[in-house]
């Protein structure tokens, strides 16, 4: 059938929340054939980001894809971009490093609208204007006409946008009828949330809020009756027992009978049964492959310790903050973040962090027969084995080293731990390591978009270019420029460029309010030793932002190359060098410094004196040096 193309001023309008369909105007699109249908709806599941072809190959082709898939695939990707179109701008289909990317407005899809809806609604809630926020969150659960995709699942990619997408809508159900529940609703509650629970046992926000509404309601037997349903089904299947929270919220409605809290409203269960972890990062971009690889790892159930490394400014807090509110579900127990640094960089003692945990949750690592201990060991070995048995996530933000982050891990149980550091954490054992790269060129526009707008950037992306690669392609630097530029709205992109682009002014220019991009750069220039501080000031006399190789640092750094390899893969280890390339022999790998981190260390070692107590001062003679010698103990 030849395919209908729209006018450059109609409207396109797509669902991806029931079966796929799309429309120009009033007219329904036809979309092609399956194998071109399954690859828009994977496109319009991660609009507006670049979907890799590995996962588009998966989808058409869910097990032995063709020898011509990749031209296969071109084909399905033209034919789409003609019916799509273009509106006096770019093409809304483009390929990039990262694969092809959709562009598609809100108003144009149906996600797109939920995700906004829903966030609206949610920011509404922490406000305390519940009326609104229960409207918000109505609205955005009208927009669904059934199971997402539901005409295309067979393909096992697809399956899995369709079940994230599912799970999202869980949780903006869930938090719907908490905030119904508080409005005094609970007769809508309890009839809404009847099927729903029912498909999902296992959700136990869901059956909280179903226990909850019945109770309110006067259905006292009912609400009991669901929870003893849901703790047989966790000892069936899982072998565990309801979270704490739910289990005193059964014992007090089985204590107090119908008399409930006043207005009707649920009382709110205390931390860790909730979540304490910093909002979501509204424009938060990229980051899929290390999301998917974060939620396998950590969703599992099985208790595992993953960590996020990077220099500072990558983005390891915010994507762990992301991933936390993505396993919602996978924690009923809780999900709370605890930074083991001051706001000025400095490392936290143990007692100090134990002392928070204590505070946040009410109960871990003090013993429940009296005062916590005066022993930080005995108060460390009290907080792990109050994780046993239950699930719930830790993130461990901005660890110094691997001592503290040690004494908080969970011997064993459900419970999984996240930790981020500019360090690998090398001496931690049985863990997953994730390295946080920078944002691939497309993304770090994107982002940049989405802070000053994507009309203003849209006008000069050759600008958004120079402008993220000027900030290392960092997502902390590309957010504060982008802050910056959306405050300065007389100052035209290509002047902004230029002035970041000039190595004497960059780092004065990334600074937003209170955030300045050189404060975290200081922080990881104190983590150093002398002796990784005369390193990293030596070779940041080597041509800024170009490769180098062993050779090229072993003449920068005085040393023999077999020292200056020791001395690089500490650095490394700290985040301050990077090597981009894949797995190679020491001789033909090739480092790099961020962009950043190399302006920095210029300036340091500029500024600092050369005398007896300065950096130039500093031990040369640094035959001792190897890995981890170049980062203090914490």
């Amino acid at each position: 059938m030849p395919l209908a193309q729209p006018a450059a001023a109609t409207r396109l309008r797509f669902s991806v929340l029931g079966p796929l369909t799309g429309e120009a105007g009033a007219r329904p699109l036809p979309l092609g054939p399956l194998k071109q249908r399954l690859v828009l709806a994977v496109l319009l599941s991660r609009a507006n980001t670049a979907v890799p072809v590995d996962l588009l190959t998966d989808a058409v082709w869910p097990e032995e894809p063709p020898r011509t898939a990749r031209k296969n695939l071109q084909v399905y990707v033209c034919t789409l971009r003609t019916l799509l179109g273009r509106e006096d701008g770019p093409d809304r289909l483009v390929h990039s490093a990262g694969g092809y990317l959709l562009r598609v407005a809100e108003p144009e899809l149906d996600l797109l609208q939920f995700r906004a809806l829903a966030r609206a609604g949610r920011a509404a809630a922490d406000s305390g204007a519940l009326a609104p926020a229960a409207r918000l969150l109505r609205q955005a659960l009208d927009l669904w006409q059934g199971p997402p995709l539901a005409d295309l699942r067979s393909s096992p990619a697809v399956d899995a946008e369709a079940q994230r997408l599912e799970a999202r809508c869980l949780g903006v159900h869930e938090h719907w009828a908490e905030t119904e529940l508080e409005l005094g609703n609970a007769v809508a509650v309890a009839e809404e949330l009847a099927e729903l629970a029912e498909r999902h046992p296992l959700r136990e926000r869901l059956q909280a809020a179903r226990m909850n509404a019945l109770h309110l309601c006067g259905r006292q037997a009912e609400a009991l009756a669901v929870y003893d349903t849901h703790r047989q089904l966790l000892a069936r299947e899982l072998g565990l027992e309801p979270s704490a929270a739910l289990t005193a919220r059964y014992r007090e409605l089985l204590a107090r009978g119908r008399t409930g809290p006043a207005a009707g409203r649920p009382e709110r269960s205390a931390a860790p049964d909730g979540v304490l972890l910093p909002a979501d990062t509204a424009d938060f971009t990229g980051r899929t492959a290390e999301l998917r690889e974060l939620v396998d790892q950590l969703g599992d159930g099985s208790g595992r310790v993953a960590v996020l490394s990077g220099p500072a400014g990558s983005g390891k807090t915010a994507l762990a903050v992301h991933a936390g509110h993505l396993l919602a579900d996978r924690f009923p127990d809780g999900r709370l973040l605890v930074r083991l640094r001051t706001e000025g960089g400095v490392p936290r003692p143990l007692p100090e962090v134990l002392a928070e945990l204590a505070s946040l949750t009410g109960r871990s690592g003090t013993d429940p027969a009296g005062p916590a201990p005066a022993d930080p060991g005995r108060a460390a070995a009290l907080w792990r084995a109050s994780l046993a048995g239950r699930r719930m996530l830790l993130v461990l933000d901005d660890a110094p080293g691997e001592a503290v982050v040690r004494e908080l891990l969970p011997g064993h149980g459900p419970s999984a731990v996240l930790v981020t550091s500019r360090s690998q954490l090398a001496g931690l054992a049985s863990v997953h390591r994730i390295t946080v790269p920078p944002l691939a060129p497309t993304e770090a526009v994107e982002l940049l978009g989405r802070i000053v707008g994507t009309g203003r950037i849209g006008t000069d992306r050759a600008a958004a270019a120079r402008i993220v690669d000027a900030c290392g392609l960092l997502p902390l630097a590309v957010r504060v420029a982008g802050t910056r530029l959306a405050v300065l709205r007389h100052l035209p992109p290509a002047e902004f460029a230029a002035r970041l682009e000039d190595p004497a002014g960059t780092l004065d220019e990334l600074v937003a309010g209170d955030v300045a991009v050189r404060a975290r750069l200081d922080s990881g220039w104190r983590d150093l030793t002398d002796q990784g501080r005369l390193a990293l000031a030596r070779l940041a006399a080597l041509p800024l932002s170009l490769l180098f190789t062993l050779p090229e640092a072993a003449a920068a750094l005085g040393r023999p190359e077999r020292l200056a390899l020791r001395t690089l893969e500490s650095l490394t280890d700290t985040g301050a060098v990077t090597s981009p390339a894949g797995e190679v022999t020491a001789h033909a790998a090739l480092y790099a410094l961020p962009r950043l981190t190399h302006l920095h260390a210029r300036e340091c070692a500029a500024t600092t004196s050369p005398g007896p107590a300065g950096l130039g001062a500093a031990v040369l003679n640094t035959g001792s040096l190897g890995p981890g010698s170049l980062r203090t103990a914490p």
